[in-house]
């Protein structure tokens, strides 16, 4: 459950720091987080990946030794005064969340920010890639975390390699015991994240990733992710409306469609059910590709016709599509 920040929690001196200090930003919505304020613990693109679809750019230091990149007690202070002008202009924030412009758990102190932002009173997210789950301390420090997402573009080795770009030494094999062994341990809210990118090939992988997904018991959700930014990559296109709703089919079948979600590029009318019929069917689509008689009852309870889908579609809004002898509108992904 989303919460906002409670003045009576916040009991620490205000310390005034530069504005142009780069380590925390926001609040920004989040379809996820709500109103989420952003920790960048991590010097613009030190990283244990460089992913080809990667919105930041081609990853400059590709390292796998953790090392002090702030002082725990600076973003402590920059993180308190965010908070306190926050509340200066009556804005609520739900989550504190390590989202760097690198991999958050390179840092070698985020256990101990995690344990010192927790007295603010605000839940703690951490978005990591996963690759460094491995390492018995990683797992213990995102311990302390509220909420984790975990990256999973792909479970086969050569598929990880064409999308992630990982430092040579790391290991997939490794990589998802760690994410196995971090999900039964964790007691807050775990999710997953896989980024789907067209001109790969995805054959019995959406399969395999789905398999391994159903293998972490205490899973809350897996998202379905395309890339809606200019990538590291020029290569690069988000996959087709056709690839998101297979992947999102083999998903839903293994975990079961209340744990399974899209993630496309439309967070600002998401989950806004408005009362006009065109914006709350774009808005369900935008996350869950609806099935033909879905649809229908949908309309029907809305009292309004099918002439909708057919304006939806002329407009190039929305893409029709079939799954297993079944028709499914999904919302058009754009392309810019």
């Amino acid at each position: 459950m989303r919460r906002a920040i409670s003045h009576e929690k916040i009991e620490l001196k205000l310390i005034t720091l530069p504005d142009s200090m780069p380590i925390v930003f926001g609040p920004v919505p989040s379809r996820r987080l709500g109103k989420s304020l952003g920790i960048n613990n991590i010097p613009p693109k030190s990283c244990t990946y460089s992913c080809v679809y990667c919105q930041l750019g081609k990853t400059s230091m590709n390292v796998v030794k953790r090392q002090v990149f702030y002082q725990s007690c600076d973003i402590l202070k920059e993180v308190q005064r965010r908070v306190i002008n926050a509340y200066t202009r009556n804005e609520g924030i739900d989550y504190l969340t390590f989202v760097s412009d690198g991999e958050p758990t390179l840092d070698v102190n985020i256990g101990e920010e995690i344990s010192l932002l927790k007295q603010i009173g605000i839940p703690i997210a951490v978005l990591t890639n996963a690759s460094m789950l491995w390492l018995k301390e990683v797992r213990h420090d995102l311990l302390k975390a509220d909420y984790v997402s975990l990256k999973v573009d792909a479970v086969s080795d050569d598929l990880w390699r064409r999308i992630d770009s990982p430092h040579k030494d790391l290991k997939l094999s490794t990589i998802l015991k760690g994410v196995q062994d971090f999900a039964e341990a964790f007691k807050g809210t775990v999710v997953t994240e896989t980024m789907l990118v067209d001109s790969v090939n995805y054959e019995n992988e959406f399969e395999r990733i789905a398999r391994f997904l159903a293998g972490l018991k205490k899973l809350s959700r897996a998202y379905i992710a395309v890339p809606t930014r200019p990538p590291a990559e020029n290569w690069v296109e988000p996959a087709r409306e056709e690839v998101v709703n297979v992947a999102f089919q083999v998903f839903s079948e293994m975990l079961g469609v209340d744990r399974v979600e899209c993630l496309i590029g439309y967070e600002g009318n998401a989950f806004a059910f408005t009362g006009d019929v065109e914006e709350d069917l774009l808005s369900i689509m935008a996350v869950h590709p609806m099935r033909d008689e879905a649809v229908k009852a949908f309309l029907g309870k809305a009292n309004a016709g099918c002439q909708i889908i057919k304006k939806l579609l002329a407009a190039d809004k929305l893409v029709e599509l079939e799954y297993e002898g079944y028709r499914y509108y999904m919302r058009k992904l754009t392309k810019d």
